[in-house]
């Protein structure tokens, strides 16, 4: 498969649930004949929501990819999940894209997720490109939506298109097209064709000034960019189409602006441009820095690869499709060339490769006619015959060897202990959940060998009752599923200097070693735990002795708290004097006082348990805001925001995981069923003390 690696484009679909990212994408496939016929969300027809879960509840769980062709450029496209529970989905393909298509709704214009999603890809420095989607919609507001993007998000769009009309129908100026306001021209599309035959005329004479409004703001940010274009300006002359796209697109690489557009993919309006757009705005492979990484060898060595066919060959896994065939490992290539029935090393795991088969992705599984022999820099694939790599890790060149940064995803916050129903599914259920783990980056499984549970932990209710749903109908396993509990952590809440000691008889042997350490807390409390070596340079203990006592103060650290061994957070741990006798301190010795030195320390400084809080924003109509803030207030949360949009308002507060529960059901109940809300991690706080008294020392 050889793709001209400038025509070439990696994009993925990226919003709140709801906005209509795979409704974009159907009518993408459509309207570029990759599919005959348009999926809808709300039949189970869609292309890349094939799991019988998504199809079920009307929304995407799992990222898929589709191939398309649009104006002699070729367009992967990874479709990703809205709802916060499966987020990892979109973090880990914004790890390998080269752009994306950020959807708003125009009613409910910039939402929690949106948030989310647009931080994953500041976080990448993945250019973007912004459609504002269902302006066809009851309550529709193009200026609104687009006032939102900057101080919501800290972007900068640039409205290339405006909506003529806004609403459904019976409205008195519904939406009907769409202004280009680089060409000046009304865009109107067949509803007959389903969007495909789009008839271009000169702007109306009544939209004619709104369009000059903000085509001259368009020009504005396009003379920032350009400076031949603002001479042009100074000199009273016309900027030639051409310029305006370079600059356009120069900033969108850049990610200095984000081009937007508007439209009805439910109706096939506005989709065509947004697909010319693609091609136009977002960057291809070349377009981005070198990939950089290490040397598996010299750590402290850099090393790059640029998006060149002729560099050794690098990749990373980024998705794992466990399949009884052979695993399906999704990759992208960032140099070289990847070729069938090859070898690869794995440098994350020290291990050879097989590169059996190569595919091409169709939504979640190989594309039918898909088999290839070759895949160049810039492209993803799908391949066959890895064993040892898991998501994160790279495949390279075994004679020239680099290794990626890997992908990092959030922590659990809520688990729920399973156990099968008879001894003959247990082996069965074991090797599920390693399947699952496989699949899933954000998805634990432990099992507690005393009580014969297995602890399964995920993101959120959503993400566990899928996993249950999993378990029971696509993998016919008999399993009890007990009440979900909430992944508390455990911190300090002062300082503490102690003294650990071995002082110990051990057979002629008398064991000695004295540490003391000093326990102190983060401002962050969800921070990782510090260890620092402080040991002054004189200190005359032997580097065995010093490396043993810091090795066994960082395990304990990872072990957990005192409280319920509950993962430790937000201290800083500093060993700052030692003492050794010339016989019997040894490593052992030195181990055993830095674990006193640990529990003495955490002990005195006063374990504190931390509990997970959620952002919770809720959008009701406002005769429901009463009861919707009160039923909130007696959930512990705190609200932090008000505000309106259009007719509704939406309530943004602060509220702890535990009380949270079933929320999604009760705030339909007490609206009616006309609320809607989403929730996200936020940070953790110290739990109530009736929670921290339930654990005992």
């Amino acid at each position: 498969m050889t793709v001209e690696i400038s025509k070439l484009r990696n994009i993925g679909i990226i919003a709140h649930i709801d906005a209509g990212k795979t409704t974009v994408t159907e009518r993408m496939l459509f309207l570029s004949g990759a599919k005959h016929r348009v999926g809808r969300v709300d039949h189970g027809t869609t292309d890349t929501d094939d799991d019988p879960e998504e199809q079920e509840r009307g929304i995407t769980i799992f990222s898929a990819c589709v191939k398309y062709s649009w104006n002699n450029h070729s367009i992967n496209l990874l479709d990703t999940p809205g709802h916060v529970d499966f987020t990892a989905e979109v973090e880990r393909c914004l790890r390998v894209l080269d752009g994306a298509v950020v959807v708003f709704s125009a009613r409910e214009g910039v939402e929690a997720q949106s948030e989310t999603v647009w931080r994953q890809a500041d976080r990448y420095n993945v250019p973007r490109i912004v459609f504002i989607n269902k302006m066809d919609r009851e309550g529709a507001n193009f200026e609104s939506v687009f006032q939102d993007i900057g101080p919501r998000l800290g972007g900068k769009p640039i409205a290339v298109e405006l909506p003529v009309g806004q609403g459904p129908s019976h409205v008195t100026n519904p939406f009907r097209g769409v202004i280009d306001l680089v060409d000046m021209k009304m865009l109107e599309f067949d509803p007959d064709t389903e969007g495909k035959e789009v008839t271009e005329t000169d702007v109306p004479e009544d939209q004619l000034e709104d369009a000059l409004f903000w085509r001259e703001q368009m020009l504005e940010a396009v003379y920032d960019i350009s400076e031949e274009a603002a001479n042009l300006a100074l000199e009273d002359k016309e900027v030639p189409r051409e310029m305006i796209m370079a600059a356009l697109r120069e900033g969108c690489v850049a990610g200095r602006i984000q081009p937007l557009l508007c439209g009805s993919a439910l109706h096939g309006i506005g989709v065509q441009p947004l697909m010319t757009a693609v091609g136009n705005y977002l960057p291809s492979p070349i377009d981005r820095p070198p990939v950089e990484g290490v040397d598996p060898k010299n750590r402290e060595k850099t090393l790059t690869r640029k998006p060149d066919s002729k560099e050794p060959f690098c990749g990373l896994v980024f998705k794992i499709l466990p399949a009884k065939t052979g695993d399906n490992y999704w990759i992208r290539i960032y140099s070289g060339q990847l070729k069938q029935n090859s070898r690869v090393q794995c440098p994350n795991r020290d291990k050879k490769e097989n590169i059996a088969q190569i595919w091409q992705i169709h939504a979640t599984k190989k594309d039918r006619d898909g088999q290839i022999d070759l895949v160049s820099a810039g492209d993803i694939c799908c391949v066959i015959g890895p064993r040892f790599a898991i998501t994160g890790d790279t495949v390279c060149d075994s004679k020239d060897s680099i290794e990626l940064p890997s992908i990092n995803f959030a922590d659990t916050v809520l688990s729920m202990a399973i156990e099968p129903e008879n001894t003959g599914d247990k082996k069965k259920l074991e090797e599920t959940l390693n399947m699952l783990r496989r699949q899933d980056p954000t998805f634990r499984a432990v099992e507690n060998e005393e009580t014969g549970q297995t602890l399964i932990s995920g993101m959120g209710e959503l993400h566990l009752e899928v996993i249950q749903h999993r378990l029971t109908r696509d993998f016919a396993l008999n399993v009890k599923f007990y009440k979900p509990r909430v992944n508390y952590r455990e911190t300090i809440g002062g300082s503490s200097d102690v003294i650990g000691q071995c002082n110990r008889q051990i057979g002629a042997t008398q064991m000695f070693a004295r540490l003391s350490v000093r326990v102190s807390p983060l401002e962050e409390v969800s921070a990782p735990v510090l260890v620092f070596d402080r040991l002054p340079p004189e200190t005359s203990l032997p580097p065995a002795l010093r490396q043993a006592a810091m090795d066994e103060i960082r395990e304990r650290a990872a072990g957990g708290g005192l409280l319920a061994g509950f993962p430790l957070s937000g201290v800083k741990i500093d060993v700052y004097d030692a003492e050794a006798h010339e016989e019997g301190s040894d490593e052992v010795a030195f181990r055993i006082a830095a674990g006193d030195a640990f529990d003495r320390g955490l002990e005195k400084a006063g374990p504190v348990l931390l509990e997970p809080v959620m952002k919770v924003e809720v959008t009701t109509p406002e005769d429901y805001m009463g009861e919707i803030v009160g039923d909130l207030q007696q959930r512990r949360a705190i609200v932090a925001a008000t505000e309106t949009r259009g007719a509704m308002t939406v309530i943004t507060a602060h509220a702890p995981l535990k009380e949270m529960f079933g929320y999604s059901g009760a705030v339909r109940s007490l609206s009616q069923g006309r609320a809607a809300s989403s929730m996200e991690p936020l940070t953790y706080q110290p739990a109530p003390k009736e929670d921290a008294e339930a654990f005992q020392f």
